[in-house]
């Protein structure tokens, strides 16, 4: 992706979080300049990739697979004495005609909650242990209602709706065409791309990143690290 293409991306996501009246913390607004003196009391938000973040999964067709986020907050499994937080919560802007690849988490289980805009669709199978599609109902929890539906179902999740999807469920999501730009809430447990992502079809996670023009913000896995006098 163009660093432009990311600037834009990010822009277009502030501008409906503002239209939804969403506060960010402090550390959504930190511009590349600032980072160069952010200390060591700021290790927290470099550990656990908080932050501003835009996937392609490596495929560089962003308008098509991928889509922008915020990780709010974080623990980190891999440092639990330092950052013994067991939960996460992120925020999710999909535009029409983008989508996430069916995936899904051997650790993390997760709410997926349309905040405000148009309606998304949310397909839905559970695994076999050799990480197939299983052809089996599937058990779908949406705000209190527990029911079952046939395997590859698709739950329409409007404004205020939400899902939870249990570990080894996998799921794709892409947005109700006609209905708009979507931003979504994830509420979960810790979050760790590294290690707890099964796609179906490998694929990769962050963008190469071709640098055309300045960045707007640093992307969670841009930080600078803090080098101590």
């Amino acid at each position: 992706m163009k660093r432009s293409e990311i600037n834009k991306a990010l822009k277009e996501m502030e501008a409906m979080i503002r239209e939804y009246r969403i506060a960010l913390p402090p550390f959504c607004n930190l511009t590349p300049e600032d980072w160069q003196g952010m200390d060591r009391e700021y290790d927290e938000i470099r550990d656990n990739m908080l932050g501003w973040d835009i996937t392609d999964y490596g495929l560089d067709r962003f308008d098509k697979v991928g889509f922008s986020l915020i990780t709010l907050r974080n623990g980190n499994p891999k440092k639990k004495e330092q950052y013994p937080k067991p939960y996460a919560e992120k925020l999710l802007y999909i535009k029409e005609g983008q989508m996430a690849p069916m995936h899904f988490h051997w650790y993390k289980m997760e709410d997926i909650i349309n905040r405000g805009g148009g309606n998304v669709l949310i397909r839905v199978y559970n695994s076999t242990p050799e990480g197939e599609f299983a052809d089996t109902p599937v058990t779908v929890h949406c705000d209190g209602r527990a029911h079952t539906v046939p395997a590859g179902t698709q739950v329409r999740l409007t404004p205020g709706q939400s899902i939870t999807v249990f570990q080894n469920m996998y799921h794709d999501f892409e947005l109700e065409p006609g209905t708009g730009p979507v931003l979504l809430g994830e509420v979960s447990m810790c979050n760790d791309d590294e290690h707890d992502n099964r796609f179906y079809e490998p694929i990769g996670r962050f963008p190469e990143i071709e640098e055309d023009e300045p960045p707007y913000r640093l992307l969670c896995n841009e930080y600078p690290k803090w080098e101590d006098d």
